[in-house]
């Protein structure tokens, strides 16, 4: 179970990296994060940023995109310097924190799906460079981790987010070859249980439809996220078994582009109507679900963005003080 009540997917608008923090742990204290600004360009998408971390594997940015590399170039260090100088800026803004923080990083499986080998085909089509990518992201992971605990000693603990957009692809053998005329082989799933325990209790987010939920709870993750707009009743059993595991569902409850947004109440009404279905005591739903946009914020402005935080951390309030009646609302 847990004790936090909402956070953000990941990416934020603008270039701003030190006002993007400021608005995390302004808005979300409860679970902030280290915020993603794709806007700023080669190296700060989700893929290379990650990259950045990967040991031994540089990559090099390919008109087709990401691929492997024989050496750390331009592209790459251009990844490392983003992440150096946002790790600078959440130690200077949150030297006196204390409390969980949250650190999202590409999944191995989305990567796999995306970053193409030196002279072939993504690296999904080769079982042998999965197997090393995902060692090599673990251990990057893991000093990534490391560093962000030095740098911050009041962090209490780290959630680790693994974004999996591509994971239902993979799965189901959808995902295009580098050439685009053909299909790479469905990954079995003991392959994806096996690479999800190499990361420590990570939470898995996946805004893409058919979120392997029973695999997930299965490889022993602590957490699922997802767009709530996409959570359908054929996904009840699935997730009724994930929480009596103890899982906390991270539930997309607002837009991640810019709208009008409704009273707390209405945010977080998709919450208590799942809960209502599968049956669960009042008491547990603010245990176990926490209200987060339900996808990253890069596409929003920057006020929209602060504000969608703080719609998700007022209607946790509605599902903590009150649940009883938000149950029967």
């Amino acid at each position: 179970m847990s004790k936090w009540e909402a956070t953000g997917v990941g990416s934020h608008p603008g270039e701003d990296h030190l006002e993007a923090i400021r608005v995390v742990f302004g808005e979300v204290p409860g679970l902030p994060y280290l915020p993603e600004l794709p806007a700023r360009g080669v190296g700060a998408d989700m893929v290379g940023r990650t990259a950045a971390l990967l040991v031994d594997l540089p990559v090099e940015v390919q008109p087709s995109g990401w691929r492997l590399s024989d050496r750390p170039g331009r592209d790459h260090q251009r990844a490392v310097d983003h992440l150096r100088r946002d790790i600078d800026g959440l130690e200077e803004l949150g030297n006196d924190y204390s409390g969980p923080l949250k650190l999202q990083v590409c999944g191995p499986w989305t990567l796999a799906a995306t970053i193409e080998l030196k002279y072939g085909d993504k690296m999904l089509s080769d079982p042998g460079a999965v197997r090393d990518l995902t060692a090599s992201l673990a251990q990057g992971v893991a000093d990534h981790c490391a560093e962000v605990r030095r740098r911050l000693p009041g962090v209490t603990e780290i959630v680790l987010q693994l974004d999996e957009p591509g994971l239902p692809g993979v799965l189901a053998g959808s995902v295009p070859t580098a050439s685009g005329f053909g299909r790479l082989a469905a990954v079995e799933e003991w392959q994806v249980e096996a690479s999800m325990r190499l990361f420590e209790a990570p939470v898995v987010h996946c805004c893409a439809p058919g979120v392997p939920y029973d695999l997930l709870r299965r490889a022993g993750v602590r957490g699922i996220s997802v767009d709530g707009a996409l959570v359908r009743r054929k996904d009840d059993d699935a997730l009724g078994e994930a929480f009596q595991a103890g899982l906390v569902l991270f539930l997309g409850a607002v837009p991640g582009r810019d709208m009008r947004l409704p009273d707390p109440a209405v945010v977080a009404r998709p919450a208590v109507q799942l809960w209502r279905r599968l049956g669960f005591e009042a008491e547990r739903l603010a245990a176990q679900v926490v209200l987060t946009p339900a996808c990253g914020l890069a596409g929003a402005s920057p006020a929209y963005a602060r504000a969608a935080l703080a719609a998700c951390g007022k209607a946790a309030q509605v599902l903590r003080d009150d649940p009883a009646n938000g149950m029967q609302g």
